[in-house]
């Protein structure tokens, strides 16, 4: 019965539009299920949580972590992204898979442990807002009004294997700046000329520490952008860098090696977005493992870039169907996840 409510709270999920600082629909019929199992639950902006009924603070805390907002539907859906059609046991509509299928899982296996005694863990139930945008108002808010946390299940979609680390993010503003003039006068300082030399001090860019889990750090150069005009030269070259952080740095360590190699103005647009990872010998790893599940690193980000304590990445549905056309998630993928959930937390709780 509870894996069935679960399934009919995505359904309802689906149907409301969750849209990133437009949840308070979502958040609404969230709070319906925990008044449903009578789990006294709190609110702030589009976040709810709620602790298990034996909570107690001088016991270790694990967050069940999942969002309910979702992005925008792209332009090639065939299907009515709001209408969580069930067809051939594909449960169609945006947020199905990213995340709604995680979300209604782990609300699943923490009301089935809601009422469990004298739990080695405390655990936090979070459903997040503006996850998808990382936005002002999402997880990364919330942290200081919630418990200490000690360790985290964020629920994505990872085919219900164990995503043991996640690449971080640091997106760079660089400016080349140069000597605007007209085209037909000489200009030994011209931006645009500047940018070869750059490019290949981008492509030389080297951190020696790769991740056994998540490989090397990857530099990628995203945008350029430069002139208005065909016969003036520019004042500058604006280019953007998208920067995957494994584990073995930090988002400051990156930002100083990339400035020190780049003759030109680098700019970080934010630091916050750290790796995240937990030791393939941790409790919660070891019992994955022993149900068959396999590790592996996420190119991916997720809540668990707010997270500073050890975090693991899991949940029913497929990341390739994430952001997709006609999204969808299997009710078996589900049904499957939330057993397979509340086994792995029976084997440390």
């Amino acid at each position: 019965m509870l894996t069935q409510n679960a399934i009919t709270l995505l359904q309802d999920l689906i149907q409301i539009e969750s849209f990133s600082k437009k949840e308070s629909g979502t958040a609404q019929r969230l709070e319906h299920w925990f008044e449903e199992y009578k789990i006294p639950f709190q609110r702030k902006d589009n976040n709810l949580w709620a602790v298990n009924k034996a909570f107690d603070s001088k016991k270790p805390t694990l967050l069940l972590n999942s969002h309910h907002d979702t992005v925008q539907p792209n332009q090639a859906y065939t299907r009515d992204p709001f209408a969580a059609d069930l067809v051939d046991g594909k449960l169609y509509g945006l947020g199905s898979n990213d995340a709604g299928g995680a979300l209604v899982s782990l609300l699943a296996l923490f009301t089935h442990y809601y009422d469990h005694t004298d739990p080695a863990y405390n655990l936090l139930f979070v459903a997040s807002a503006e996850e998808e945008i990382a936005g002002e108002k999402s997880l990364r808010n919330l942290l200081p009004d919630l418990p200490k946390i000690d360790l985290a299940i964020v629920g994505e979609p990872t085919l219900m294997h164990l995503a043991i680390a996640e690449k971080g993010l640091v997106v760079f503003d660089v400016v080349i700046k140069g000597t605007p003039s007209h085209a037909a006068h000489p200009n030994t300082d011209n931006p645009l000329m500047k940018l070869p030399e750059i490019i290949k001090k981008i492509e030389n860019l080297s951190f020696e520490k790769v991740s056994p889990i998540l490989g090397p750090v990857k530099v990628t150069l995203t945008q350029v952008e430069a002139g208005s005009q065909h016969n003036v030269v520019p004042s500058e070259v604006k280019l953007v860098l998208d920067v995957r952080v494994n584990e073995c740095y930090t988002n400051t360590e990156i930002k100083e090696r990339i400035q020190a190699a780049l003759p030109c103005e680098v700019t970080p647009r934010s630091l916050r977005l750290q790796s995240s990872s937990i030791d393939e010998n941790h409790p919660l790893v070891m019992a994955g493992k022993k149900l068959g599940r396999n590790v592996y690193g996420s190119p991916t980000l997720s809540d668990q870039a707010a997270l500073s304590c050890p975090s693991l990445k899991l949940g029913p549905g497929d990341s390739t169907r994430s952001h997709s056309a006609d999204e969808y998630i299997y009710v078996s993928e589900i049904e499957e996840g939330i057993a397979l959930y509340i086994e792995l937390v029976k084997q440390i709780l």
